[in-house]
């Protein structure tokens, strides 16, 4: 049976960014493509679009930021279709002037908590600043494996954050004036083992299942990967318990934690070579980024049932016509809604399937329809 494919009905966007009040009603077409010139607003809608998840959006921004110029809140609304037959979701978040960095969120006009998003909703993106991911930080490749694990299970957030609240708080009492208590450090330690241990075993979990799932894979398009999650491992509670305690005189001394999952990362190779990502020419990391991308698409599908949304912020571009086609078709057969952005529509003549284009200038719709 195919997955089911959530589809956005229609979009609003109200004192985000530069749109000071922007309505789309796609009406649920399979793709939307978003064009105009730079800064006219395409990633302002896609990051509008991510809020429909947890966590702060594709530009990881602060909430604050997302607000138009000169203070004030911001308000997103959507209508989702979820499976046919059945009403619409009704999904409403932003922020108020007096709390510029307190998130709301409210589903069929009740409040919820912004957790809950993940319960309904999978989406996935790509962005130009995430270009760099095979040349960036051992930390930028982890925020990004985290959202890959996100999308398969929705509990890994929690994990995520309450390990790094208990890791943060054992390092301020480690680095205090005076001897920590260690019945409390002990209780932090307790803390971030179990909840480090859970985030240990997510992120293993969903490298080994992408890893098969990319393994001779036949779409020459897309470069094969090899992906190897590095540093040790720390999915055993009580083996994590052990070393943060052991650690303690020596994170102090350092003033960061020494051990943990924290210092994990995404090795990425081309498999035909061998060779790391990192030394790939740009168009072969694009290439290989996408392919990441698509087929962590069909894995989430295949493993919820449900096709993620997929936004992808100037990818098009970058691609020879050969790869564009072969994108354009991957992302038809997923069958879920794709948010496609460019600064021309030729971009997109070859998208196989119906498409609503909307024309943006200056944070405003300058025409938007079926084509």
């Amino acid at each position: 049976m195919a997955p089911l494919a959530p589809r956005i009905l229609a979009l609003g966007l109200a004192a985000f960014r530069n749109h000071r009040a922007t309505s789309l009603a796609p009406g649920g077409a399979p793709f939307v493509v978003l064009t105009g010139p730079n800064g006219a607003g395409k990633t302002a809608v896609l990051e509008a679009v991510s809020l429909l998840s947890v966590g702060r959006g594709l530009r990881a921004a602060r909430l604050c930021e997302m607000a138009m110029a000169g203070g004030g809140g911001f308000a997103v609304q959507a209508q989702v279709a979820l499976e046919p037959g059945l009403p619409p979701l009704a999904v409403a978040t932003g922020t108020q002037a007096q709390a510029p960095e307190r998130r709301q969120l409210r589903v069929n006009g009740a409040p919820a908590a912004v957790s809950a998003l993940s319960e309904w909703l999978s989406l996935l993106w790509i962005t130009p600043a995430m270009d760099r991911l095979f040349v960036d930080s051992p930390g930028a490749r982890r925020r990004f494996l985290d959202r890959l694990v996100l999308a398969l299970e929705p509990a890994h957030a929690g994990h995520a954050t309450r390990a790094e609240a208990a890791m943060r708080e054992r390092m301020r009492l480690l680095g205090g004036e005076r001897p920590a208590d260690p019945a409390w450090l002990d209780a932090l330690e307790e803390q971030a083992a179990r909840h480090g241990a859970a985030l240990a075993a997510a992120r293993a979990r969903t490298v080994a299942a992408l890893a098969a799932r990319i393994s001779g894979a036949a779409d020459p398009a897309f470069p094969e990967a090899l992906l190897v999650l590095e540093g040790e491992d720390w999915s055993d509670a009580a083996r994590l318990r052990r070393a943060l305690r052991e650690a303690r005189a020596r994170d102090a001394a350092a003033g960061r934690a020494t051990v943990g999952p924290h210092r994990a990362d995404l090795a990425v190779r081309l498999a035909v070579s061998g060779m790391p990502a990192a030394r790939a020419s740009t168009g072969e990391q694009k290439a290989l980024l996408a392919g990441l991308m698509l087929a962590h698409a069909e894995l989430v599908a295949e493993a919820r049932g449900q096709a993620p949304m997929l936004l992808f912020d100037e990818v098009a571009a970058h691609l020879d016509p050969d790869r564009r086609a072969a994108l354009f078709g991957r992302l038809a057969a997923l069958g879920g809604q794709c948010w496609l952005t460019g600064t021309e529509a030729a971009l997109f003549r070859g998208l196989p399937g119906p498409a609503f284009h909307v024309t943006l200038e200056g944070g405003a719709v300058a025409a938007a329809g079926p084509g």
